[in-house]
């Protein structure tokens, strides 16, 4: 015969361990977040058997998918901690430690201990790039990076080696710059030099007309000569932290002064 005393409290052995915790992961932004941990990989595996052109497009690929993953999340409301998380791991491996073996594998091993040294001082600007990057979230500025994002990084090196291989160069002969390309941009990752980071920019809004045709010009000059195009254009983005940091500190000079001429008057 049933009583209500029968209708006991379960067991902590019955009861689930984490009550409320959802379940599962999104699925399509740690697809895409897989892929480019995927090309980084590939990267490593091409330069270890000698094929550097294809390193160089796998890490250029991973850039791509790398700038798609959170916004596929924004835009289907699926951020959550463990894809950040997870996106971070990924771009620890396509952009801090591939770049850094393809450079060595190419044109760094004959430089001995100069060039390992110059490949790891890359690797470990990434992880101090990413991890200042994680504890910034919410705090910092938007508009800017503070430090050489890590993509911008992994292309010079990526361009730098494409270049080289489609003409025929070989890595020995330019070992020592690339060990500056290498070393410098590891060292522009953990600077305090301030990057636009173009996350204002709408791309849902009108635009004026311009803006269309200066895009379709700049996939044109990229088709021309992509290694070239690419490479001078993230060349340029790297020193544009250091003008746009030098501006921005005359401004702030300038306006002092003024205050306190103004306050002396």
């Amino acid at each position: 015969m049933y009583s209500p005393a029968d209708q006991s409290e379960p067991s902590p052995s019955q009861a689930p361990k984490h009550p409320g915790r959802p379940r599962g992961i999104y699925l399509l932004p740690n697809l895409v977040t897989t892929a480019a941990l995927f090309a980084g990989f590939y990267a490593v595996l091409s330069a270890n058997a000698g094929r550097f052109e294809a390193a160089a497009l796998a890490i250029f690929a991973a850039m791509i998918l790398d700038g798609f993953d959170g916004r596929i999340a924004r835009m289907t409301n699926t951020q959550t901690d463990f894809g950040a998380e997870f996106d971070s791991l990924s771009d620890m491996v396509a952009f801090g430690v591939a770049p850094a073996l393809v450079a060595y594998q190419w044109a760094l091993t004959d430089l001995g201990k100069l060039g390992w040294l110059a490949a790891f001082v890359y690797t470990a600007g990434a992880a101090l790039r990413l991890a200042r990057f994680n504890t910034q979230i919410g705090i910092a500025d938007k508009r800017y990076f503070q430090g050489l994002p890590s993509p911008s990084a992994a292309a010079i090196i990526a361009g730098s080696v494409w270049i080289g291989v489609d003409n025929g160069i070989a890595g020995g002969d330019v070992g020592l710059l690339i060990a500056l390309f290498t070393a410098g941009a590891g060292l522009l990752m953990v600077s305090n030099f301030r990057y636009h980071s173009f996350k204002m920019l709408e791309l849902y809004g009108r635009v004026p007309f311009v803006a269309l045709v200066a895009v379709m010009l700049g996939f044109a000059l990229v088709v021309l000569d992509p290694p070239i195009v690419l490479f001078l254009m993230f060349i340029g983005y790297a020193l544009s932290g250091p003008a746009l940091t030098l501006v921005q500190r005359r401004r702030r000079r300038v306006r002092r002064r003024r205050e306190s001429e103004v306050g002396k008057v």
